[in-house]
């Protein structure tokens, strides 16, 4: 069964430069949003957990990620009207469907690593 993209009548087609689809591929294929969406798979999560938990990660980047996967329906943001403001970030049923294939990439990467450090060993 094929897509037809609602904007523009065509077909869903992530080679076609010209389709939406490819803008929203690079968006989840980033390292930073697969690492956001595991570790928001255990649960709502505050700014300050998730900079904790993905190290290495700058406010930054942290920051852009969360707007982007907010953006596209993936997070909701939820802000409570304390002082400082509590800001927390929980993934959508959209954003939970793509946390199957999400989670199960960054599991194949961590079963896999030792085989791939010992090719990039081999091809120096």
């Amino acid at each position: 069964m094929t897509t037809f993209v609602e904007s523009s009548g065509l077909p869903a087609d992530a080679y076609s430069a010209k389709c939406p689809t490819r803008q929203v591929l690079d968006h989840i294929a980033g390292k930073w949003t697969i690492l956001v969406v595991d570790a928001l798979l255990d649960g709502t999560h505050r700014y300050t957990d998730l900079s904790r938990r993905i190290e290495g990660v700058s406010q930054k980047m942290l920051t852009q990620t969360l707007r982007s996967l907010e953006a596209d329906g993936f997070v909701t943001r939820t802000v409570y009207p304390t002082i400082p403001p509590r800001v927390e970030y929980e993934l959508t049923a959209l954003g939970r469907s793509l946390a199957e294939p999400i989670s199960a990439l960054r599991q194949w990467t961590e079963t896999h690593i030792n085989e791939i450090e010992r090719a990039r060993a081999g091809s120096s």
